[in-house]
């Protein structure tokens, strides 16, 4: 069946601080003049890095592209827990942070690893009942949630600056990051959230090389289009 749109494929963005992925899909929308376009796996509005964007035939591969692991790069604030398990959100408790030693956060890092379950936060995409979580929030509602098997590849502390630790981890589809910040504070007793977030890798895409919001705001339609990767090309990268 032909496609409606001139173009398909996935189109790398590098997701600036600020904006929703859903703004950048409208931006792509306007740019290159088609609907069919979407994304693979939310970033949160703080948070920077790679999304991968999915034009015309690409959207029928969209499920197949977030299902796949993701790698981040991130900072957790320790010594304050929030609402919303980020620095976006209401500081619900301070505590004091201990001078903590470096066997102490790897302690921490290290129980958070491999297979384990993990609650998903109140403010969520996922829906109760129709409904997303993120609504509820906003009415003041907490409501239980299911926790999920999610897993860690790999994770490495990459500098720590107390109340910072600055981490980078290897996840699988479904992975809440703030979630994995808030939940490494309460394990080093004194509380957390995710202070920064920047997704670096998706599959086989790296965020390196990817088109800036800038760059798609200011390049040509057929530059633009010049950097969506085929569905040929993108089947070659991923071994099928």
């Amino acid at each position: 069946m032909k496609s409606l749109s001139p173009y398909d494929g996935v189109l790398l963005v590098d997701k600036a601080t600020g904006m929703t992925s859903h703004d950048v899909v409208s931006i792509v929308r306007n740019r290159l003049q088609t609907q069919k376009v979407g994304h693979c796996g939310t970033l949160d509005p703080f948070a920077t890095g790679l999304l991968l964007v999915v034009v015309g035939r690409g959207t029928k591969i969209q499920d197949l592209l977030m299902s796949e692991d993701k790698e981040y790069v991130g900072t957790i604030k320790l010594g304050e827990v929030t609402d919303t398990q980020d620095g976006e959100g209401a500081i619900l408790a301070t505590s004091p942070v201990a001078g903590f030693s470096h066997s102490q956060i790897e302690a921490a890092f290290a129980k958070y690893h491999g297979d384990f379950y993990q609650t998903p936060p109140m403010v969520s995409a996922i829906k109760r009942e129709g409904v997303p979580l993120y609504k509820l929030a906003r009415e003041g509602k907490v409501v239980e949630r299911e926790p999920r098997l999610v897993h860690v590849y790999a994770h490495e502390i990459q500098a720590v600056r107390l109340p910072e630790i600055d981490f980078r981890v290897i996840c699988s589809k479904g992975f809440y990051v703030r979630t994995y910040a808030h939940d490494l504070g309460q394990e080093l007793g004194c509380g957390g959230h995710l202070a920064a977030l920047r997704r670096t890798k998706s599959g086989r895409f790296l965020v390196n090389g990817a088109v800036t919001i800038e760059q798609l705001k200011t390049e040509t339609r057929e530059q633009i289009a010049g950097r969506i990767i085929s569905l040929p090309d993108i089947s070659r990268m991923r071994g099928a």
